[in-house]
């Protein structure tokens, strides 16, 4: 297998955000390596919306592209890929990630720390987990709702778990992760937005055909019409793509 540099250098360039080139069972296969490996490692799973807010935020650019693995949270990802000319495989979201990843951890018996979304979120999501992945372990859970690192990492460091979830919402739990990796005992993290509220039952994804035609993103603005200023962050990432696209072309002559 490449070196995690190695790996880094491969990535596709999509406005300034590295993602990893892989299939959905690559990703997975690539997560559960990096569960082996020594050190703490993580993973960051950014839709436009957080491309965004990475062009925005050179903090939150560099927690994202310091990820050991960064894959496409979302078809607007894909699609500005392509249109730069530089295509990625498929889109590869965050919660099937990890669902994938647990389902690979039950058959070994190992064993995953859940932080983040409101009190008692986490506990209702291990409860979910528990039935769906028999022989996985819920080493403990934590709420989003703390002020100071530092006892939510001796509490984590305490439990060793294999894979910590962090679901704190972006920019923050990619700048949590970066922050704490150098002195958290756990193989890796995930960062996964509001993916504690999927897995507990309080929030439904987008219906098969949505996910399939790549509109999840609208069935979660008719769901919630409040988002529609987070959802605005979509047409500004496809223009830069676009930009982007025909400036390349004028510097090559090509316009």
């Amino acid at each position: 297998m490449e070196s995690i540099t190695e790996v880094k250098n491969m990535r596709i360039d999509v406005l300034g955000v590295g993602f990893d080139n892989l299939t959905m069972t690559e990703a997975v296969s690539r997560g559960a390596a990096l569960l082996e490996e020594p050190g703490c490692h993580y993973v960051v799973t950014p839709n436009p919306e957080i491309v965004e807010v990475c062009r925005e935020n050179p903090a939150a650019m560099q927690a994202v592209n310091g990820a050991d693995l960064v894959l496409p949270d979302g078809i607007g990802v894909v699609k500005g890929a392509a249109m730069l000319g530089t295509p990625l495989k498929e889109k590869t979201p965050g919660i099937e990630f990890a669902a994938g990843l647990m389902g690979k951890m039950a058959e070994r018996g190992r064993s995953l720390y859940l932080l983040g979304a409101k009190p008692g979120v986490a506990d209702a999501a291990a409860e979910k987990m528990r039935a769906r992945f028999p022989g996985l372990v819920i080493a403990g859970t934590n709420d989003g709702y703390f002020q100071d690192d530092d006892p939510v990492v001796e509490k984590i460091n305490a439990a060793q778990p294999d894979l910590l979830l962090v679901c704190l919402g972006a920019p923050k739990q990619e700048l949590w992760m970066q922050r704490n990796a150098p002195r958290l005992r756990v193989g890796l993290m995930a960062g996964l937005g509001g993916s504690l509220d999927v897995f507990a039952g309080n929030v439904k994804r987008a219906p098969k055909l949505f996910q399939k035609l790549g509109l999840e993103w609208f069935y979660r603005l008719l769901k919630e019409p409040k988002r529609i200023g987070r959802m605005m962050k979509l047409p500004k990432f496809l223009l830069a793509a676009i930009g982007c696209k025909l400036r390349g072309k004028k510097r090559h002559g090509k316009g």
